[in-house]
C-alpha cells in the first residue's frame, strides 16, 4: 500500500530545487494547467506526478500536485504548442541558471525538445500534493533505471 501523506516541498536555492525536479520527473500535464499571471508575478502549474517516493512499494502511484513560482519577471517558451490547451507535456527535469544574484532562470524541460523558460528574481518555489493517489496505469522507465 502506498505511503499516503502528502507531498509539501519549498526551494529557495538550486539545491532545494532539485529536489522538487526529482520528485516531479516524468510527471505530465496540460498546456492549459500551466498558467503565468504577469500582474501578480506567479507562474503555477498542475500536474499529474509519478510518487517516486512509493518505488519498490508494490503499486505504482500518481497524484495531483500544484508547483508555484513567485516572483517571476517573464516567461517564454519554446517547442510548445501554446495554443492547444489540451496538449499533454511530460516534464524532465526543473533547473536553475544563475542571473544577477539572487536571480536567474528556472527552466522546465519537457520531453520532445520543449520547455518553459522562468526570470525570476530569485528562488521562490512551491510543490504540493493536491489530491489523493490513485494506482498508476504504468511506471515510467529510463535507460539504467533498474
Amino acid at each position: 500500500m502506498a505511503r499516503r501523506e502528502p507531498l509539501k516541498l519549498a526551494a529557495q536555492d538550486a539545491e532545494d530545487l532539485a529536489v522538487i525536479s526529482a520528485a516531479l520527473q516524468d510527471a505530465v500535464a496540460q498546456l492549459g494547467d500551466i498558467q503565468y499571471d504577469r500582474r501578480r508575478r506567479r507562474f503555477t502549474a498542475v500536474f499529474n506526478r509519478f510518487r517516486w517516493e512509493d518505488r519498490g512499494m508494490g503499486q505504482a502511484w500518481r497524484t495531483r500536485s500544484a508547483l508555484d513560482f513567485s516572483d517571476v519577471l517573464q516567461v517564454s517558451s519554446k517547442n510548445l504548442k501554446r495554443d492547444a490547451p489540451g496538449a499533454i507535456v511530460s516534464l524532465l527535469a526543473v533547473s536553475f541558471e544563475p542571473g544577477e544574484a539572487p536571480g536567474g532562470h528556472i527552466l522546465l524541460a519537457f520531453s520532445g525538445g520543449g520547455e518553459l523558460r522562468l526570470e525570476v528574481e530569485c528562488i521562490d518555489a512551491l510543490l504540493a500534493d493536491v489530491s489523493e493517489p490513485w494506482p498508476a496505469k504504468a511506471r515510467p522507465s529510463h535507460e539504467g533505471m533498474e
